[in-house]
């Protein structure tokens, strides 16, 4: 598949999903959409399953057969999101395209999802999120996992990581974004550049400062809780759209949709609340930072 159809295709994905829910919602069944619709079954069934687009306009008059009305406002949040997911599936891939002989099709697709997110809760054991990361830090790392990647690629891929961090400062609707971090990702050693981790938890302390930032540090010594089987970030995004969950590891990264992502929301939870509080966190990252400086 063509690079540039990917991202509309996990987006087109994220709508689909979006409909079939709402249709099940409303009590009905696809043929009884399609009658309302005035459409052949096969077209409902191709746009419910990902096989053909559909357009703006088509989601208004979709979206009021499943019983939304335009003069509640509560239902035109609904509109608004699902006909804008519906437009931006329709688009080629942003900024990053830029970057395509570096950025995987996979990673261009959770890219795509950072931008239309409002939240992300991350889950991160090992390293720290590529959102928080100083691009020293992303260089260091990057070439410390991708021993097949040549020095300019390396560069290329740090400054995507600073690219993306555009969405937490952005002027209309910032990411939210909750990440928990396990205390040893802290604790990375550069020995060729021994400042890099120094500026990093600097970094970490200055983000947090921003009022749609929140860092938690869990400690070595926390309790047992569901993130020991693993790193997750768990995206969620304005109005009825699902979740999706990211699972990254060596072979590549999956996508967890659907119903599947229940159970990353419940563990969010219980990591969170094995974690330090804010507070206590933010103190633990300024003891790491002094400790680089004696």
């Amino acid at each position: 598949m063509p690079h540039s159809q990917l991202v509309p295709t996990i987006r087109r994905r994220r709508l689909a999903q979006t409909l079939v829910q709402l249709r099940k919602g409303a009590g009905l069944s696809s043929e009884d959409a399609a009658a309302a619709m005035g459409w052949s079954n096969p077209k409902m069934s191709k746009i419910e399953n990902v096989r053909q687009q559909i357009q703006p306009a088509e989601v208004h008059e979709l979206l009021k057969a499943y019983g939304y009305k335009e003069n509640d406002e509560k239902h035109a949040e609904v509109f608004t999101a699902l006909e804008n997911l519906a437009r931006d599936a329709r688009k080629k891939p942003g900024w990053w395209q830029t970057y395509s002989g570096v950025v995987s099709p996979s990673y261009a697709d959770y890219i795509s999802l950072e931008e239309d997110a409002q939240l992300i809760c991350e889950w991160t054991p090992l390293v720290l999120p590529g959102l928080l990361q100083t691009l020293s830090f992303a260089r260091e790392t990057i070439a410390g996992t991708a021993r097949s990647r040549t020095p300019q690629e390396v560069q290329a891929l740090a400054e995507v990581r600073q690219a993306r961090q555009a969405v937490l400062t952005r002027s209309e609707n910032p990411l939210k974004l909750w990440a928990i971090i396990h205390e040893a990702a802290l604790c990375t050693r550069f020995e060729r550049r021994p400042a890099t981790m120094r500026d990093q938890l600097r970094k970490l302390l200055e983000v947090s400062e921003l009022p749609n930032v929140t860092i938690q540090v869990m400690p070595t010594d926390a309790t047992v809780h569901p993130g020991i089987l693993g790193g997750f970030s768990l995206v969620s995004f304005p109005g009825p759209t699902p979740d999706v969950v990211l699972l990254e590891n060596l072979s590549g990264a999956t996508y967890v949709e659907g119903d599947g992502t229940h159970p990353f929301a419940d563990a969010v939870k219980r990591i969170h609340a094995a974690a330090l509080s804010e507070e206590d966190s933010l103190a633990r990252i300024a003891t790491l930072e002094e400790g680089h400086r004696k």
